[in-house]
């Protein structure tokens, strides 16, 4: 590895590299705390290292010098070595960290980057040579990444929450591109309207909303609004979508249809779609109706007016920060922020079909607002 280079003052780093989060929502979520440190160091060469898989969200950031280059990174414990010379390679005298793995504060020390800055956290201090106390956890994430940047010495700008905070993802020709191929192989044309539907969510099933619920809601969307109904989501989320599949194809025969649901104008993207392809159909949809995750935050970030579904999770914490309209079932036992729902999953299955649906058709003129069933 290379020497370390000169040590900058805080205001004046040569070569910056930002460390994002790992998960898509995260780095949606930090986005505007990655914005401001573009703002606050604007002669700095700025890059942005993150997952290899997610690099297609910093082309889609509007704004030609954010970044001014993309290092990705392999991550886990047999791609240290790589992504430490693949950050020595660039040169930088600084690296801030958002994630708060002793990991990323390993790496950028085995790249010999000079100064190391970040939240004091997982036993990580020693590499830090500029460690902030992290917190009391209760606010929004985007609050959490925010503070770092602030003790920095860097300016936030937020007077308004839901403008000043918003930071605006653009999909490029090729994420259209990427989109409008996808699309066609199901027959689905440039100028046909869409809604996005992510049925699924990470860290358990505790976050999904019934599947039978979903088919209900892309039913009424097709045959009520004349929306053509775009499943996304992970190879992980395929599960819920053929849940949603055979949900609609027992409707359809009861209704003497065809069972293969397209009398619901429906596509079925799960799995198929790279961050790339995600960014161009999300972009292109009128509404996304979405539990809580990534496809959520990224949506949002595009502009696109988002209905949110939140159960065990906290909305306080990861609501999405663009337009949006929250659909909640107040019991006393959330949000739990369980995997897996211990007793009858109550906080899902008790946000009803037509209440997403009203909000949906909110969504669809312009007019969301805040509900809590």
């Amino acid at each position: 590895m290379r020497a370390p280079v000169r040590r900058p003052t805080v205001t004046d780093p040569a070569r910056l590299v930002v460390v994002t989060p790992s998960w898509l929502g995260d780095i949606v979520m930090a986005l505007p705390s990655i914005v401001a440190l573009r703002r606050h160091f604007a002669s700095s060469h700025l890059a942005l290292a993150l997952p290899r898989v997610m690099t297609s969200i910093a082309r889609a950031l509007s704004g030609s010098d954010i970044p001014n280059a993309v290092v990705p990174l392999d991550g886990g414990r047999a791609g240290v070595a790589d992504d430490a010379a693949r950050l020595a390679d660039g040169g930088y005298d600084t690296a801030i960290l958002f994630p708060n793995s002793f990991r990323s504060a390993w790496v950028v020390h085995k790249a010999a980057i000079a100064e190391r800055w970040g939240y004091r956290a997982d036993f990580r201090g020693w590499l830090l040579t500029r460690g902030i106390k992290r917190p009391k956890r209760g606010g929004h994430q985007a609050d959490y990444y925010r503070a770092l940047v602030s003790a920095l010495g860097v300016s936030t700008g937020v007077a308004d929450k839901d403008e000043a905070e918003r930071v605006a993802l653009v999909a490029t020709d090729a994420h259209r591109a990427r989109a409008a191929s996808l699309l066609a192989l199901e027959k689905v044309g440039a100028d046909e309207p869409i809604v996005a539907i992510a049925p699924g969510a990470g860290h358990g099933h505790a976050k999904q909303w019934p599947p039978e619920r979903f088919a209900r809601l892309a039913r009424r969307t097709s045959t009520e609004l004349g929306r053509v109904v775009v499943l996304v989501g992970s190879t992980a989320d395929r599960p819920a979508g053929r849940a949603i599949e055979s949900a609609l194809a027992e409707a359809n025969a009861m209704a003497g249809s065809d069972a293969a649901g397209r009398v619901v104008n429906l596509v079925n993207l799960i799995g198929r779609t790279d961050l790339s392809a995600l960014i161009g159909v999300l972009s292109g949809c009128d509404v996304c109706v979405s539990n809580d995750t990534g496809a959520m935050h990224l949506a949002s970030a595009l502009g696109r007016p988002v209905v949110a579904l939140f159960g065990p999770s906290d909305e306080r914490a990861t609501a999405p920060l663009g337009p949006h309209e929250l659909m909640m079932h107040p019991v006393h036992c959330r949000p739990c922020l369980l995997r897996d729902c211990p007793i009858d999953h109550r906080c899902m299955t008790g946000i009803s079909t037509d209440d997403v649906f009203a909000a949906l058709a909110r969504g669809l003129t312009g007019s969301p607002q805040a509900v809590s069933q």
